[in-house]
């Protein structure tokens, strides 16, 4: 009998401690999917990942909440696509104090608040292209956020980024050895040293500085030969991860595409015959038009009242034409160089620089997921697809200076951020 009284205990205990499905049922005016905007459809997210995404042509759970989001816009948790958390903007502190005045404790301690801002401007995720001096201390950040110790974006991290020796920076006297904001390795074998090493710390992903500006004027040249760059992406690619690469000069721009890499950054003198190459090879354009913008206001240049400086001119033509040929463009802003938080800064010059709203909305959702391959996960509401969503207020696809009106944030189905007014 006692026996069996206990077996019963245990069972009802059993069934009691077995956690109960959340859900949650979200009602807006719209839902972009990460690829077209639909209208009459809501969102039932079960737990941390989406349920139903359509019309209510399904039963409701008894006791579901339901989120009323009238005027709003439902859209995937936007990925910022070139990030770089342990930065924080050049005219608080220029590139080189950061890297060799700033402990890493203090850089880690700005990366914790840099994360929470992008987190609440939306961006739920966020590809970060290195550390800048801060060694594996990405890898750190996206474990403590994985584990809920703080809040931020799901991040895939790139640690230390490549460069060649003597073409990065800080460079200051020819005797000073400083430290560096990069890994330097030079010739196959260092490279495929190098890149393991990056793996076994825990990068996501690998980057490669293909040029610099080390040229006789300080003008941006090719650091990796072809057939280094070759080498460095079937290493990468072994391990089933993928190789980007920093890139503005045509002749890099065209080693690293014919070597097969996955995105190029910046890409600012990619030429018609570069651009075509890119779609044909399939790859694709992160052109981080914040960046140059930022930097020149920070020299001085008052955009509106100035007259525009070349460098944004030619930036302009070049962003146009990677567009028209049909080069798949990347949002991505390099964030730290301007303030993490303003994100959104990218996708409004992008359609002022010529795209389409509609476009620079799947840039920022749908096409990054393709491209860094994360569409089993993220980058569409979608069923099954991780509860990564926004809403904001009115149409961003009609105005795109509406996606920083941010009503709502959840992540992997926790609401971080949640506003009426």
């Amino acid at each position: 009998m006692r026996k069996y009284i206990l077996l019963l205990f245990l069972s009802a205990f059993g069934i009691f401690c077995v956690a109960q499905d959340k859900y949650i049922l979200l009602k807006p005016d719209r839902v972009f999917d990460g690829e077209q905007m639909q209208t009459g459809w809501v969102v039932l997210v079960k737990n941390n990942k989406i349920e139903q995404a359509g019309a209510m042509m399904f039963k409701l759970p008894p006791g579901t909440p339901v989120i009323e989001l009238k005027g709003m816009t439902l859209l995937p948790g936007l990925i910022e696509g070139h990030s770089h958390l342990f930065l924080h903007p050049y005219n608080e502190t220029s590139w080189d104090d950061q890297v060799l005045k700033e402990s890493r404790a203090e850089r880690t301690a700005r990366a914790v608040n840099h994360a929470k801002a992008t987190l609440m401007a939306g961006f739920t995720t966020v590809r970060d292209l290195g550390t800048e001096g801060a060694m594996y201390d990405d890898v750190g950040l996206k474990t403590v956020i994985e584990k809920n110790i703080i809040p931020g974006p799901r991040m895939i991290v790139s640690t230390r980024a490549i460069v060649a020796t003597g073409s990065y920076g800080p460079k200051l006297s020819a005797d000073n050895e400083s430290a560096r904001g990069a890994a330097e390795a030079d010739g196959e074998d260092a490279l495929i040293r190098e890149i393991r090493t990056q793996i076994g710390k825990g990068a996501d992903f690998i980057k490669i500085y293909a040029d610099y500006r080390w040229g006789m004027n300080k003008e941006a040249q090719p650091t990796f030969t072809f057939d280094e760059l070759k080498k460095a992406v079937e290493v990468t690619q072994s391990s089933g991860r993928k190789l980007v690469v920093h890139a503005v000069t045509p002749e890099a721009m065209k080693r690293a595409t014919l070597a097969g890499v996955a995105t190029i950054e910046h890409g600012d003198k990619g030429t018609e015959e570069v651009f075509k190459l890119m779609k044909e090879k399939n790859v694709a354009l992160c052109a981080t038009l914040s960046a140059a913008e930022s930097i020149l206001k920070y020299d001085g240049w008052k955009k509106g009242v100035d007259k525009e400086p070349q460098r944004i001119t030619d930036k302009k033509k070049s962003f146009q034409l990677a567009v028209k040929t049909g080069v798949t463009i990347c949002m991505g802003g390099d964030v730290g160089v301007f303030a993490h938080g303003d994100n959104a800064k990218e996708m409004e010059l992008m359609v002022e620089y010529g795209m389409k709203p509609i476009d620079v909305l799947r840039s920022a959702t749908s096409v990054n997921a393709d491209v860094f391959g994360y569409a089993d996960k993220i980058g569409r509401i979608k069923k099954d697809l991780v509860a990564d969503i926004i809403a904001v207020e009115g149409d961003p696809s009609i105005d795109i200076n509406n996606i920083r009106k941010i009503k709502l944030v959840m992540k992997d189905g926790v609401i971080y951020k949640q506003s009426n007014d």
